[in-house]
């Protein structure tokens, strides 16, 4: 299955299984979701589904995964069993929760997960429903999971790789962010140092819409080709970067490694070199 699916697509799937998580953020962002969402669509929460924020950002990032037990809860709580087919929209055409929850449903073991090309604004588009007010649906039984199965990498992995030259560490965030012009979110301004800079805004048209999966492994291929194979990602707290993640795979590459703390934890932790292009 494709990790990418069109509004018209969508609009034609059957509802049997079908289960669409909308996963905007934003101030208010619940209120918002009652006012109008697609309909039967079920609200999922960056803060407080998708992460387990902690008391340090030093440690784990803006955005640390939440337990895999807890997850497995909020699937039961949002009805998803393994056989369910999750498609995730948000506003920011796929580029913010909706990838980081296709990545953790991947990781979780589900294999029937999409994104919506282009997010709600294309949904609007091609005239599909909306409703508002809360949806009510059944739970299902918790699954039990041991662990995340995609791979993720820690701080300290993250240095030695990039030290001995194990790994390519691609920072998915704006050019001006990487650089170290400016920082609108994190403390301090920069890049860890040895990353590269591929924006995810680069994985999509004018349109909103991802660039077709042949147009982005070119695209990577010539971008990647003098660096070594082995890839990590990482953005400012670990959610825009697994829409490059998703780029990839979408562009049947491997899945490669996300670096969950990001640019949020590294720039925090004390003694840790910064870098800069300004």
């Amino acid at each position: 299955m494709s990790p990418i699916i069109s509004s018209s697509q969508l609009k034609n799937l059957s509802p049997e299984n079908l289960i669409i998580l909308d996963a905007r953020v934003g101030k208010d962002v619940h209120q918002t979701y009652l006012e109008k969402h697609i309909k039967s669509a079920r609200f999922i929460d960056l803060d407080k589904d998708l992460a387990e924020i902690g008391e340090n950002a030093a440690f784990g990032g803006r955005h640390p995964l939440p337990d895999i037990t807890k997850f497995a809860e909020t699937l039961s709580r949002l009805g998803i069993s393994e056989d369910s087919h999750v498609v995730i929209y948000d506003d920011k055409n796929g580029a913010n929760a909706a990838a980081r929850a296709w990545w953790m449903l991947r990781s979780f073991g589900l294999q029937n997960v999409q994104v919506l090309d282009g997010g709600i604004q294309s949904a609007e588009k091609e005239g599909i429903e909306f409703s508002s007010g809360e949806e009510t649906f059944e739970k299902t039984s918790v699954i039990k999971k041991e662990g995340w199965l995609l791979p993720v990498k820690a701080l300290e992995d993250v240095e030695n790789e990039i030290v001995n030259h194990y790994s390519t560490v691609v920072d998915v965030r704006d050019a001006y962010r990487y650089k170290g012009e400016s920082e609108p979110i994190d403390l301090v301004a920069g890049h860890i140092p040895g990353a590269i800079n591929i924006p995810f805004s680069e994985n999509i048209d004018e349109n909103g819409n991802f660039l077709k999966p042949e147009v982005l492994k070119e695209k990577y291929k010539e971008l990647l080709k003098d660096q070594p194979q082995h890839l990590i990602i990482h953005c400012g707290s670990g959610v825009t970067a697994c829409h490059t993640i998703l780029a990839l795979d979408y562009a049947g590459f491997p899945i490669p490694d996300l670096y969950v703390g990001s640019w949020s934890e590294w720039s925090r932790r004390e003694g840790k070199e910064i870098a800069k292009e300004i």
